[in-house]
Order: C-alpha cells, then structure tokens, then sequence
C-alpha cells in the first residue's frame, strides 16, 4: 500500500507526462477529430455580399438601419467517457509497467487532452461488472480524482465482462458523447453490445496488450495461472506443438477482437505495453478526421 506522500508523487508523475503529451502532440488532432455537435451565435456583423440572407438579424439591423448578419460558432463543448478495464488481467507486465498501468497513462492523456478542449470528463471503471461510476465534470481538480482513483482502485471482481460495461454506459449517459474503451478485450463476446452503444454514442476503441502474451517463451515445465479465474495448470513449453498451438490460439482471438470492432464501426487502435501509444492515438485521430 503506498502512502499519501508516495501517491501524491505518482499522480504528479502522471499529470506531468500526459500533460506534455496532450499538449506538445495530439492536441490539435484531438480538437479535428472530435468536434461539437451544435451551433452557438457569438456576434453580429455587418452583411457582407454572398452572405446567408437567413442569417441576417433583422432587429440590429432595424436598429442601425443597415443588414448585420449573425455569426455562429461550432459549439465546442462536448462530454468525454473513458472506460477503463480494471479486471485482474490487467495486473500481467512483463515490460516495464503493467498493462494496467500503461491504460492509466492512455487515459490521463486522453483526459488532458479533452479538458483542454473544454469538454467534461467522466469514467466508468469495469470488471464483469461496472465497479465505480465517476460523473463528468471539467477541471483539473477533477482530472487529478479520476487519477489518484486510477492509481488506488481496487475492483471487488477479477474477471471480465465488456458486455455488462458498455450496457450500463448505453443506458446511463443519456446525451450523446464520446468514448473511449480502455481494454485488452480478453473476455466473453462484446460485438452486438458495442454495436448498440456507437449507434447512440460515439466510440473508440484502444486494445492494450503484453508482447509475452503473444507467444509462449521455451521455459520447460511451469504451473500458469489464470489470473481473473485463478485456475493453474502445468504447460510444458519445451513442446513445439504447445507453444505453436497457442500462437494460434492468441493469433485468432486477436482477428475476432479486431472483426468485432470493424462490425461496430468504431474508430479503433492496438498497442502493446512496450510501444508508443500517442503514435497509436495519433494515427487513430487522424484516420477518425479524414472520414468526419
């Protein structure tokens, strides 16, 4: 258990590292990508030709006897979910941090970058359960909770279920918004669940994975465990077969997580614990841009 004094320091860390990198480099590509829904008057102006004549303000110009013509501006504000796996399988790191650990940061990140877009902020922590709700709200204040609370969470499941989370977050937030999953999808099917909540919401997807979970490393004879079931078995990874057979197995539930978000239409990313995920958020914004 880390003391207050040692926390404070972390979320520093993290406030620091996801600040720099939601200003010095997404920023402006966070801004492109998701834009307001609306449209707010901000002034009035004098007509000019090729001027909208619907947008002519008939009182001012009543009043000063020439056509001043209302101005509006994209309504920029938005509501930003992050969806954050907090599952027992996100505790596996063989690189320098967990992958737990490497979706906080992601989510920081993302966090800062919307604030600065003037966007409220919420998150919705989930196992196979939804484990905590935290309401939008705008600030850094609230940004360093939603850290500290990434930081120090601990869910009462160890299993995972994306299903039940995107189900709660398409019935709860009424409005629509943006959101961001934060997961290593390693769970029962979520397809038709995702599919529900882009329709009425607006959905990105961010898959983080451990590169050790790729393949199995020739080691001999070990107990494996499952970390969400807690199941154990001994693997004999010397065999060719076993560990070939894995590969496989990791190869194909890696196509059905990428098929599942296709089918959803989502906007969509994949990055391993020992890669650069601002070149992977980057990327994604970017592709999202082009297509809005």
């Amino acid at each position: 258990m880390k003391t207050t004094s040692e926390l404070l320091k972390q979320v520093r860390k993290i406030e620091i590292k996801a600040r720099g990198l939601s200003t010095e480099i997404f920023a402006g590509e966070y801004r492109t990508a998701f834009k307001g829904r609306g449209m707010t008057f901000a002034e009035v102006r004098d007509y000019q030709p090729g001027d909208d004549i619907r947008n002519i303000d008939w009182n001012v110009t009543a009043r000063f006897n020439r056509p001043y013509v209302k101005v509006f501006e994209e309504e920029r504000e938005m509501t930003v979910m992050i969806m954050v796996d907090v599952s027992a399988s996100g505790d596996f790191g063989s690189c320098n941090e967990t992958k737990r650990e490497f979706m906080t940061e992601i989510a920081a990140t993302i966090a800062f970058s919307a604030i600065q877009n003037n966007d409220k902020i919420g998150m919705i922590f989930f196992s196979d359960k939804v484990e905590k709700f935290i309401s939008p709200q705008k600030g850094r204040k609230h940004i360093l909770y939603l850290i500290r609370e990434l930081l120090t969470f601990e869910p009462e499941s160890h299993a995972t279920n994306i299903g039940n989370a995107l189900r709660y977050f398409t019935n709860a937030i009424k409005r629509h918004c943006s959101a961001f999953i934060i997961s290593d999808f390693l769970g029962p099917r979520f397809a038709d669940d995702l599919i529900i909540a882009n329709r009425k919401h607006d959905c990105a997807t961010i898959r983080v994975y451990d590169p050790r979970e790729e393949t199995i490393p020739d080691v001999g004879l070990i107990c494996m465990r499952d970390a969400e079931t807690g199941e154990e078995c001994w693997v004999d990874t010397s065999s060719k077969s076993v560990r070939d057979a894995y590969k496989a197995y990791w190869q194909q539930k890696s196509l059905e997580i990428v098929q599942a978000f296709h089918k959803a239409g989502v906007d969509s990313t994949v990055v391993a614990t020992d890669g650069d995920f601002v070149k992977a958020l980057v990327k994604m914004f970017h592709e999202r841009a082009l297509r809005h």
